[in-house]
């Protein structure tokens, strides 16, 4: 009885508008984004010059290709973006876009983003929407009907995906440092006091404070009220403040402004279709051919998407499977919406040594890694086994024999001080990244 019900909640008719809405938003963004991304020569500097990538557990047969074919990748992914956007060979686009842009970020760990894994999870709903059924160039060009009506289980994916992203980053912030502590905000702010007008308050302690807690309540709340039609208004301007003040004070690129334009989906369909019929006027779009009803779907796609929604309600608790502080070991710490939870840096040293000889080496970690490489890694453990295993293969191509990688490494968390991360007698040469098995050759966190 259940069953039918949440089926029938899902089969209810409603507007594409909002759906065509967000196509062409989203598909505008990205090509905004990926423009972005080469005009500041990120691919070059990410996935060019690189000597060593850090790959994802699993993954590690994703590589990065000849600098000529990263350009055509993402020159593809432009294409795409503009496919998309007007509803251009759409599937095809959709499912091009998601596959080359994951790609990428499955390169290099080093590259990881909140945002990035959004944009690949976004473009992966997008390929089983019907988003160009209304006011595309596939209904023009190939003469389909335009369909007015689909079933609301299609938006909903989209609301149901903003929604675990805000949530999730909000059951994030429920920790002692965020709350109590108010760090890593306390450390952060001071660094702002140079604007005009507000910037004599960011010294001060209780902003931090306000901040933290601000910031833990919106994440929780905001979806609530945005899903709310009697609250969605007053939700969406908050969404645009919390949005634009974190533009204002850090550095996260165009993620803000994606969120800001993503979550107008959650308007009432009048909003959308007054937009899309000014954007029809606009460029003279006009179609006759009407669908008549809904489209259908299918009971199994609603089963699909009901585990990969499980499936992302699961990943943030992994860490849970771990021993040790999360935020030290970030063991279960990425795909979980942990944005901007903490300051930590740290130092590494890497030695090689030929069990042979019993000559020991300091490796110059500059020799191989970029300033972003080498920043990352030495504060990841994951990624200093990824970096003892390359070392390896590059010393025994270099003579050595029974070659084993150890490190010396220095970390601080949250202003808190510098302490000794790892055990340097371990061989992390040897070491594995299978997510079955706990790192305890990292040093607890007291």
């Amino acid at each position: 009885m259940a069953t039918n019900r949440s089926f029938h909640f899902l089969s209810k008719p409603t507007n594409i508008a909002p759906l065509v809405f967000f196509r062409i938003a989203f598909g505008l963004l990205m090509f905004i984004s990926i423009l972005r991304f080469m005009l500041k020569g990120w691919v070059y500097s990410m996935y060019v010059m690189p000597k060593f990538h850090f790959p994802y557990y699993g993954f590690e047969w994703v590589q990065a290709l000849p600098e000529s074919f990263m350009y055509a990748f993402f020159g593809a992914m432009l294409i795409a973006c503009l496919g998309i956007t007007f509803g251009f060979l759409y599937r095809v686009s959709a499912i091009s876009f998601f596959i080359l842009f994951t790609y990428v970020e499955l390169i290099d760990k080093t590259n990881y983003l909140n945002h990035y894994y959004f944009v690949s999870l976004i473009s992966f709903l997008l390929i089983f929407t019907p988003a160009n059924k209304s006011f595309s160039l596939d209904n023009l060009l190939f003469k389909r009907n335009e369909t007015t009506i689909i079933p609301q289980f299609y938006i909903l994916l989209i609301k149901v995906q903003l929604f675990l992203v805000y949530l999730f980053a909000g059951i994030a912030k429920i920790n002692t440092d965020w709350l109590f502590n108010a760090q890593p905000l306390k450390m952060w702010l001071p660094a702002f006091s140079y604007y005009p007008i507000i910037g004599s308050y960011m010294e001060h302690d209780w902003v931090a404070y306000l901040f933290s807690w601000v910031g833990c309540l919106y994440d929780i709340l905001i979806g609530f009220f945005l899903f709310n039609k009697r609250t969605v208004h007053i939700a969406y301007v908050f969404v645009v403040i919390f949005h634009a003040a974190t533009a204002l004070f850090f550095n996260i690129g165009m993620f803000p402004y994606i969120m800001i334009v993503a979550t107008v989906i959650y308007f009432k369909e009048d909003f959308h279709g007054k937009i899309v019929s000014l954007l029809k006027k606009i460029v003279h779009y006009s179609n006759n051919n009407l669908r008549e009803g809904s489209i259908n779907y299918s009971n199994g796609l609603v089963y699909f998407f009901v585990l990969y929604f499980s499936v992302q309600c699961l990943l943030p608790f992994r860490y849970t499977l771990y021993s040790g502080n999360l935020f030290w070991t970030e063991q279960g710490y990425r795909f979980s919406w942990r944005v901007m939870l903490m300051e930590k840096a740290g130092t590494a040293f890497f030695y090689v040594k030929d069990s042979k000889s019993q000559k020991e080496s300091e490796v110059d970690n500059k020799q191989y890694l970029t300033y972003m490489q080498e920043k990352m890694m030495s504060t990841q453990p994951d990624m200093m086994v990824d970096y003892a295993k390359f070392l390896k293969k590059e010393y025994e191509q270099m003579g050595y024999t029974n070659v084993t990688v150890r490190a010396q490494v220095f970390v601080t968390l949250n202003g808190l001080g510098t302490r000794e991360f790892i055990d340097s007698s371990v061989d992390l040469s040897r070491e594995s990244n299978s997510v079955f098995k706990n790192k305890n050759w990292i040093k607890q966190y007291e």
